[in-house]
């Protein structure tokens, strides 16, 4: 191995090959732990899951997909817009 080679510089950084690929899935398992830090409440406090819908143009047609879903009867409990896309969260009404 050359010193001038990539792989040498991270083979002295690593002892073993084993040490790299575990190193690399700490690695991701942090970014995926990090992505979940960011997202939506997967139930309400009183045990009814939510669900994203995303959409573009108004909030009418997010509120559609969910009256769909939920067979009208649903509770809004987020809305947000980034860029012309909207995005509606909601849970169906208990039934």
């Amino acid at each position: 191995m050359k010193c001038s080679d990539p792989s040498y510089f991270f083979a002295s950084l690593l002892p073993s090959r084993t040490a790299a690929v575990t190193a690399g899935l700490a690695l991701c398992l942090c970014g995926a732990l990090a992505a979940c830090g960011s997202s939506a409440p997967l139930f309400l406090s009183d045990g009814r899951p939510t669900t994203q819908v995303q959409c573009t143009g108004t909030f009418a047609s997010c509120e559609q997909q969910a009256s769909v879903h939920c067979n009208g009867a649903f509770q809004t409990v987020n809305r947000s817009s980034d860029s012309g896309m909207l995005t509606l969260l909601y849970a169906c009404q208990k039934k």
